[in-house]
């Protein structure tokens, strides 16, 4: 079966309602929380990929037994200190940055060493922004090159509460140092920049020791040690991120209406809807509901008539971190120039995505300046690409992302397109192609 995908015709109209798969960060986290809670977890619309049954694999490497059936998880937790360690145990992060970095958190009072290893792609990157706070604790890490998996974790049963300044704004390492803090005596405290917070959220949900307090540019979190999770039975909302793809391709196309169902719109993570809604992108939330702390809504897409460009404010760039690609799109077919920067946080990614965002681009025919940490973009409203146009992309280091963006340009603007590695969506989306195909129908 091939693993590539060739496109040669712009999608037509459509007017349609469908629903993306269960949100990843939440997955992910649903699964580490309910490894160590006092009981039996259930959960619906758990996201089937790769990187959420690496996180599988892992806890139940850790002794926990968890059970999938009838579209259904169940996850039998031991309580917090739970967890059945052997000798040179190995946790396989695959592509899993959330999973590598936040399990980290829970292994730092391990009696036994663990190695913790990745695939190509996670294995370029950085590690040391988690095991240099979680080694404040007491926990012991080696590092490839002082910096990159494989690793070993030598954890402590003597482990200390820290002051942690995270200025990069991200999530995984503010997540593994509440896990960490969460097995410790006394209070840690974080001074955090803005960025994801569906860890806090389920810290309040299910009333753990976690205090937030939210500033303007920033948020402390207080932590003090955790003696009994809650069970966790979680019906989990439709990722925005997967979401972007869809959300895109209707804004791209001409006299096109979409309707996605039930998706989680965190405003930690809906930088995208900011920024598109800014560039003259119609897009309504409609059913609006708090889940479980977080929010969620159906979501309506319109097609666009004059796209605006756009001067993206640097604050709106950890809330749509992982949607800049497909945002760049719609800045391809802007009438005059956008302009993102601060994005260094991009090339740190699966791939170098602000260089692959840029080939892209070029590819497409738009004029780009780009550098280590910003784009400037020369939108062409009129952009429409013939047949003769052959774009072949490969090399990516199977990012899913990467794949996703380049079949939505492909579907927008036309040409020949030659893309490889379609089995990377499976990290992340592996029905993405289904839902394609359903709405050229």
């Amino acid at each position: 079966m091939s693993n590539i995908v060739k496109i040669k015709n712009k999608i037509g109209n459509f007017k349609k309602t469908i629903k993306v798969p269960g949100d990843k960060s939440l997955s992910i986290r649903w699964v580490l929380f309910s490894s160590l809670a006092n009981g039996i977890s259930k959960a619906r619309n758990l996201l089937m990929s790769e990187d959420v049954m690496a996180a599988i694999k892992a806890v139940k490497k850790l002794g926990i037994r968890v059970i999938i059936n009838n579209k259904e998880c169940k996850i039998f937790g031991k309580g917090i200190e739970g967890y059945k360690y052997k000798k040179n145990l190995v946790i396989d992060a695959q592509n899993s940055g959330t999973l590598g970095r936040l399990i980290l958190g829970l292994l730092v009072n391990s009696p036994e060493k663990i190695n913790l290893i990745g695939d190509k792609s996670l294995s370029k990157r950085d590690f040391r922004r988690v095991s240099e706070p979680l080694s404040r604790f007491g926990a012991k890490f080696k590092l490839k090159n002082n910096n990159y998996l494989p690793l070993k974790i030598n954890g402590t049963s003597n482990l200390k509460p820290i002051k942690f300044k995270e200025n990069r704004g991200s999530a995984q390492c503010k997540s593994s140092v509440i896990f960490a803090a969460m097995r410790t005596e006394g209070t840690t405290t974080i001074k955090a920049k803005k960025s994801r917070n569906h860890t806090e959220l389920l810290c309040k949900y299910l009333k753990l020791p976690v205090k937030v307090k939210n500033y303007n540019n920033f948020d402390v979190i207080k932590i003090k040690k955790v003696k009994k999770i809650n069970t966790l039975n979680y019906d989990i909302p439709s990722d925005i991120s997967s979401s972007a793809f869809f959300i895109v391709l209707t804004a791209l196309s001409q006299n096109s209406e979409l309707l996605i169902k039930n998706v989680n719109i965190n405003p930690s993570r809906i930088g995208i809807i900011t920024i598109l809604r800014k560039m003259g992108i119609r897009i309504i939330f409609k059913n609006q509901k708090i889940y479980k702390g977080e929010k969620k809504a159906d979501i309506k897409i319109l097609s666009a008539k004059n796209i605006k460009p756009i001067n993206c404010p640097s604050k709106l760039n950890s809330g749509a971190i992982d949607e800049f690609l497909v945002i760049f799109l719609v800045a391809a077919k802007a009438k005059g120039v956008s302009y993102f920067k601060d994005l260094s946080e991009l090339n740190k990614k699966e791939s170098p995505r602000l260089k692959w965002a840029n080939k892209i681009l070029t590819n497409l025919g738009i004029k780009t300046i780009a550098t280590n940490d910003s784009i400037k973009i020369f939108g062409n409203p009129k952009l429409n690409l013939n047949l003769n146009k052959k774009i072949i992309i490969k090399n990516y280091l199977k990012d899913h992302r990467v794949f996703m963006t380049s079949l939505i340009a492909a579907l927008s603007f036309g040409g020949n397109w030659v893309i490889h590695d379609k089995d990377s969506i499976n990290t992340s989306f592996p029905n993405f192609l289904n839902i394609i195909e359903d709405l050229k129908k």
